[in-house]
Parts: structure tokens; sequence; C-alpha cells
């Protein structure tokens, strides 16, 4: 397949299945010839519909009287979005996509492609006026987010916020790197790289040969972005301790317990997946690390395989509906309903109440989330800190993306300031 061809295989594969979008790319590339700039493409064209989604089939709708066939209106958005947001040349961008439906579609829809591609060439400025005006109209429209998230989020953060966050989504994420200090104190020298506030973090300038060179098979550095790091800084682990990690696939932040803790000490890494379980232990043997024993068990079930145990800090990474990292996961704000968040809120709580136990007396104990949502960060600490008496909040800390740069996260840290 050229690149084209993938990416629309691509599109109508998640569009039938439930698999993460990430997980189908990885799939796809690697199972492809493409080299280069073709690889970067297929990423652009696959991830780019997937955040324009709604903007596209807004387009689709303004030139089209009859919605067209799953395929062929995936056809026309891959064209749409040349058109639109890539600048890709029209000559280019209405003549590939043509061919591309006559490879992919009958003779008749192709020719559809072809009318529909035409017109919006022809009207693009109109077309474009058109989708503007929805910033003010129907603003989840332009900006390319379900409406009820783009609801809650002006009900809560201001249609100024909202927008900024929306606007934050929809640019391709960075890489950021983490400097291992168990395999060498600077960045790696084969890594093209910048600095970030944080100073174990690296922006990555250029992404060839990243997982390829020297200082990655060496373990001297784990891709992670610099708002991941956030909890285990709050936690502050201490060399020689004991940590619990309630939900620690696939690792990175169990492995930068052990870099703060020097490699001394114990960690146990708990999931309930021992697939991503399987990735942790991969993880601690490239950046060597080898205080980390993981443990298959989900966490509000723990008490089963730790009967009595307890530890200096606790750290519960929730699973959350990660609309701080949706920039970074493309297709996910398609995936989750409002319904979700207070299902998972319900199991934070759990999992926040199932870590006491664990947790000895002058114990830290830190809640972390990768989402924006109060439900999920502020409401669960209040409920867990009037239910729990024996815990005293010590801090939080809520990341906004456009504010600070990087993937939104909350972090709270308790102290067991005395028994049950």
């Amino acid at each position: 397949m050229n690149a084209r061809e993938l990416a629309l295989a691509l599109l109508n594969d998640w569009q039938k299945s439930h698999q993460l979008a990430d997980d189908l790319l990885k799939i796809a590339l690697d199972g492809s010839t493409l080299q280069g700039s073709d690889r970067a493409f297929v990423t652009e064209l696959f991830y780019g519909c997937l955040r324009q989604k709604l903007t596209l089939e807004f387009l689709v709708a303004q030139l089209a009287n009859v919605p067209p066939q799953p395929i062929v209106a995936n056809i026309l958005q891959l064209g749409l979005y040349q058109l639109f947001y890539l600048k890709t040349p029209a000559h280019a961008a209405v003549n590939e996509t043509v061919a591309l439906a006559k490879t992919q579609a009958h003779t008749s829809e192709a020719k559809f492609v072809n009318a529909i591609l035409r017109r919006a060439e022809r009207e693009h400025d109109a077309l474009q006026a058109r989708l503007d005006a929805t910033r003010e109209s129907a603003p989840w429209i332009y900006y390319s987010h379900p409406q009820w998230l783009w609801e809650r989020w002006v009900a809560r953060l201001g249609r100024e916020s909202a927008a900024a966050l929306c606007k934050w989504n929809n640019q391709p994420p960075p890489t950021f790197i983490r400097i291992n200090t168990l395999k060498t104190s600077i960045k790696p020298a084969d890594i093209d790289a910048e600095p970030t506030t944080h100073p174990l973090c690296w922006r990555v300038v250029n992404m060839s040969g990243l997982f390829q060179g020297k200082s990655f098979t060496s373990g001297e550095f784990y891709v992670q972005d610099p708002s991941t790091l956030a909890a285990v800084d709050v936690l502050d682990p201490q060399p020689g301790e004991s940590v619990l990690d309630m939900c620690a696939a696939p690792g990175g932040k169990a492995t930068y317990l052990a870099q703060k803790m020097q490699n001394r000490g114990r960690i146990i890494a708990a999931d309930l997946s021992s697939s991503r379980l399987a990735l942790v232990g991969e993880n601690c043997r490239r950046l060597g690390v080898t205080i980390v024993a993981t443990l298959a068990c989900e966490g509000t079930h723990l008490d089963r395989c730790l009967r009595g145990e307890q530890f200096d800090r606790v750290l519960v990474d929730a699973p959350c509906s990660n609309t701080g990292v949706l920039r970074r996961r493309a297709d996910l704000r398609w995936r989750i309903e409002e319904s979700e968040i207070r299902k998972l809120a319900t199991l934070q709580e759990k999992l926040l109440t199932a870590a006491v136990p664990f947790t000895k007396p002058q114990g830290i104990l830190v809640y972390s989330t990768c989402s924006l949502e109060e439900e999920e960060n502020q409401r669960v600490v209040e409920r867990f800190g009037r239910s729990h008496p024996e815990f005293a909040l010590e801090t939080t800390q809520s990341i906004f993306p456009p504010r600070d740069g990087m993937d939104g996260a909350f972090v709270a840290r308790f102290r067991k300031t005395k028994a049950a």
C-alpha cells in the first residue's frame, strides 16, 4: 500500500473496531514497507482526520446532498484534510484522492469523489468561511470535539479556556524523553532534543532513529511526557524505602520511582493486566531497574496478595477518562462518554480507599490522574478526606495543558497522621 491507501485502511479499521488508534497505527506501520516521510505522512493523515473528524464531516455535509457510504466518506475526509489542513497543492490532493477512490470504491463512487473534491477546490474560500462561522454558532464543530465535552468545559473553564484547550488538543503532540540517571547524568549524545522546565525531561526535536540508537538500547532514556513525572515528584520516594505502585503498567512511573530511589529499596508494581505488566518488566530490564517486583492483581483486591503489608509510600495513578491527554490520544475524544466519568470516579475512590491499609503511619499516599474533570480529581479527594480523617491532605497540583505546556494531570498528596 502507498501512504494514502494505508491511511484509508486505518480509518476504515478504526471505524469498524474498538481498537485504539495508536495500536492500529503501530501494527500497520510495523507491517508496512513504507519508510521515512511516507510513514510520517500516514501518521499525519490518520491522526489528523481523527482529530478533525467533526469539521471534516461538516465539510462533507456542505458538499454532498446525501451522506456517502462510510468508505467513501473516509476517502473524502482524506482529500478534504489535505485541502483544508495540510495545504497540500490542490491538484495533488484531488488527483491522488480520486486515484485512491478508483481502487477502493465503485466507478460511480469514484466519480462522486471527483465531483465533490473539485467543487471543494473551487469553493474553498466559501467553505472555509462557513466553517469559520461555526466558531460562534456551533463551536464544537469548529474545534472538532464532542458537543457534550465542549459544553462541559465551557461551563467549568469559561469559553476562552475551553477554546484554548481544544486548540491544544488539535495539534500533534511533541515527544519528550526522561533521562535515566541510573545510566547517565546528561542528555544522550545521539538524541536531538532541547531542555524543558523539568531538569530530567527533554523535548525531542528530531524523531529519526530515536528507538534505533545506542542510547535507547542501553536504557539511557524513557519516552515520557513531563506531566507524568509530577505524581512521582510529589510522592518523593527516598532510597531504601518501600513503595507500592497500585496501577503500574506500562512502567513509566515505576521506573522513575526506582530512579529517584537510586535503585535502592523495594517497589511493588501491581496491575490487573499481565500483558501490560510484561511491559513493566521489559522497561525495567532496559533501564537497569532491579528493585521492582511486578504483581498481577486488580488494585481493589490487593489485600488478597499483600495481606498485612505496609509501605512507606503508596501511589494510586488511577484509571481515568484521560481528558488531559486528548492531544496525545487522537481518537479518544470520540470514544469516551460523559456517563463514564461518574463510573470512573467511583472506581477511583475505591482504589484510593483500598490503599489505606497499605500505607504506614506517617506514610505518604499520592493520588493522580491524567483527567481534567473535577469529578475525578477534586471531588474524589474531598470525599476521601471526609471518610478517612486519619489522612491529612498536604498538597494538590493541577496541570492545565494550554497554561503549563504539557499534558493535563492532577496530583494530590496525603499523609497518614494517625491510626484509623
